[in-house]
């Protein structure tokens, strides 16, 4: 009896003691050789995945160079800029000289003014082909820079123009009068448009400041003109981007100035002059 009880506790005893000790009765570890799948894939085969000398060198060079261009590219943009800043001043001028056009000052007076900085758009324009040139075939990647302000030259050239003739810029004509090359330094076209739509948005308060001035031809005039250039612009095939955002706008100028127009016919202020104003058209034609 006692024998037995002796036997059962020394089993429980060794039990316990190999549960605490685990690691007493675990397999011996193998230890890898050097020439083992698993030495080579921690590195043992050495240049395949540590990068050697020539590759970190040919990689720098690379840098390196992108460095070089980054800084020229730069050095570049900031040169375009700056003379995109002296044309924005220009034509800041310009329109100031063109807003008296709105006071009911004489035409030949108010354009003579705003004239005297074509000169210098003409010279400024001509020092950004001189920059682009140092980048050929890269008209627009800096085009960006200096958009903008050509579609506001573009938009007051062509409001000068009508004043004079009656009649609307075309492309060729804002290139010529900005000494512009087509085939090196040319007007976008897209600009060319957008400078148009932004002339339209003028019109209207033209309109309406040359009706309160006593002329009542005035409205019919800016109709016939606006009413062919917008059905002109339907020709194209915009896209639902900038240029068609203002495009769109041009029908509401169109309105304006429909309403203008209507309300001086129906008054019957203008039964003389437009009489005397379709005669005229119908000569020119």
């Amino acid at each position: 009896m006692k024998s037995a009880f002796r036997s059962a506790i020394s089993t429980t005893l060794a039990f316990s003691f190999r549960s605490l000790n685990p690691t007493r009765h675990r397999p011996p570890l193998t230890l890898l050789s050097k020439h083992s799948p698993l030495t080579s894939m921690a590195g043992g085969e050495s240049g395949t995945h540590v990068p050697s000398l020539a590759t970190f060198q040919s990689l720098e060079k690379q840098f390196e160079e992108f460095r070089h261009q980054l800084e020229d590219s730069g050095s570049l943009r900031e040169r375009i800029r700056s003379v995109a800043l002296e044309i924005e001043s220009a034509t800041r001028l310009m329109h100031s000289s063109l807003l008296l056009i709105h006071q009911s000052r004489p035409v030949p007076e108010v354009l003579e003014t705003a004239k005297r900085q074509i000169g210098l758009m003409r010279e400024l324009f001509s020092r950004l082909a001189e920059i682009t040139r140092e980048c050929p075939g890269q008209y627009y990647r800096y085009h960006g820079d200096w958009k903008s302000e050509t579609q506001t030259v573009v938009s007051l050239l062509a409001f000068m123009h009508w004043l004079e003739t009656g009649s609307l810029l075309l492309h060729t004509e804002a290139e010529e009068k900005l000494g512009l090359n087509p085939d090196e330094f040319g007007l976008d076209i897209e600009d060319y448009l957008i400078g148009i739509c932004f002339m339209s948005n003028d019109l209207p308060r033209y309109v309406v400041n040359q009706v309160t001035a006593g002329d009542y031809d005035c409205p019919r005039k800016v109709l016939k003109f606006l009413t062919d250039l917008h059905a002109a612009f339907r020709m194209l095939n915009l896209r639902n981007d900038f240029l068609r955002k203002k495009f769109d706008g041009m029908k509401y100028d169109l309105r304006r100035v429909e309403e203008v127009y209507y309300d001086v016919k129906i008054r019957g202020l203008a039964a003389n002059g437009e009489k005397t104003g379709e005669q005229n058209d119908q000569a020119q034609s």
